[in-house]
């Protein structure tokens, strides 16, 4: 368990991004991350842990209690303060780099207030979670709805798929592993060592899941995404790019890899980037479909509050049994032995042995007897 830090005052430059997942990228323990996120999500909060940085002022709701957000409580376990500032101008009014200090629940720079906000605390954001779990059955009414309204809409999505270029990459009869940047997919990743050393999966990457692949130490064969969340450097690793056109014909990461002077192919396709990567090995004929921080249970598909997760949760039924979530993974991959924990386990059961011999006198005399019949039979005796 995180031992939390008292806070009492930090002073250090600001750094302001819309966009929590851009920012954390660029923090130092030092920063001061001012954010406009509202119910900070799970993956957000690890990656602001990860960051080193000890202090973030939202100023949007962190947890608005719409689900159960775990998101805001891992943060503010990890020893992270935490100050939601809602409707504080602090985009407009604070520069990046600009130098601040908190003092409890308030940002000054020269010693004037900028804002007081509210600091929030395990207990508070603890019981908070409790209380929204009973509420629970009203979000997934509304996620049922958006479903049912999606399906009516885009229903050929589900029963024609989709129209995929083709690639060099091969998928047929192999295993694919599609590598999102959501939930523990850091861990996963490590999950999963030893299937990828064995079973030499193609790794498909949505956007900054390639990212995490090069850090992991592999190169992804293929990214899948609106290239919005991805390093230079991972689209320039050798894979193929397949950039997600959204409905309206519109594929930012077009001219991006234009811009890089990289080849592309274009797929148009409801949904989000994650159902394309998934529905990409589905198509081209994959043998088996292992899934690394995409979104699997109740409160991952509800955290995301968006339109596109009627249609992951619908790319779900397409995939079908294909489709295995990493955790599921390494239960799959065998893991050979040692010596020593088998002569270990042998010396103990040999040992039980002996002491139930000693101690029972019947025993004792039942081995008499055994060895004196065994050394008449062989003509010892």
């Amino acid at each position: 368990m995180t031992t939390l830090r008292r806070f009492v005052e930090h002073t250090g430059p600001a750094r302001l991004d819309r966009r929590t997942k851009n920012l954390a990228r660029r923090l130092s323990p030092d920063d001061i991350a001012i954010i406009d996120h509202t119910d900070l999500d799970r993956v957000s909060a690890e990656e602001l842990i990860e960051s080193g940085v000890r202090v973030v002022v939202n100023v949007a709701p962190s947890q608005t209690g719409r689900f159960p957000n775990p998101g805001p409580l891992l943060l503010v376990r990890g020893g992270v303060r935490l100050i939601d500032a809602q409707g504080a101008a602090l985009f407009d009014d604070v520069s990046d780099g600009e130098l601040l200090t908190v003092r409890g629940s308030s940002l000054y720079r020269n010693g004037t207030c900028v804002v007081s906000g509210r600091a929030l605390e395990v207990d508070e954001l603890a019981a908070a979670l409790a209380e929204q779990q009973s509420r629970v059955t009203d979000a997934l009414e509304s996620f049922a709805d958006n479903t049912m309204r999606y399906l009516r809409e885009e229903g050929r999505f589900l029963s024609e798929g989709i129209d995929f270029p083709p690639l060099k990459t091969r998928f047929r009869d192999r295993h694919a592993l599609v590598v999102a940047r959501g939930p523990g997919h850091k861990r996963d990743l490590r999950i999963v060592r030893p299937y990828i050393r064995d079973f030499k999966p193609v790794l498909i990457a949505v956007d900054g899941g390639a990212d995490a692949l090069l850090e992991a130490g592999y190169r992804p064969d293929v990214i899948v995404g609106d290239m919005d969340s991805v390093s230079d450097r991972a689209l320039r690793s050798g894979a193929e790019l397949l950039i997600h056109a959204y409905e309206a014909g519109d594929a930012p990461g077009a001219e991006r890899a234009e811009r890089l002077g990289l080849s592309y192919e274009i797929v148009p396709a409801a949904g989000i980037s994650e159902d394309v990567a998934l529905l990409l090995a589905y198509e081209k004929g994959a043998e088996l479909i292992v899934a690394v921080g995409t979104h699997f249970n109740m409160i991952e598909f509800l955290e995301r509050n968006r339109a596109g997760m009627s249609s992951t949760f619908l790319t779900r039924l397409r995939v079908g049994e294909l489709l295995v979530d990493a955790k599921g993974v390494s239960r799959l991959v065998s893991r050979q032995v040692g010596v020593w924990p088998l002569m270990a386990f042998t010396a103990a059961g040999l040992g039980a042995i002996v002491v139930a011999v000693l101690v029972s006198p019947d025993l004792r005399e039942l081995i008499d007897l055994l060895g004196t019949r065994l050394l008449e039979l062989v003509g010892l005796r």
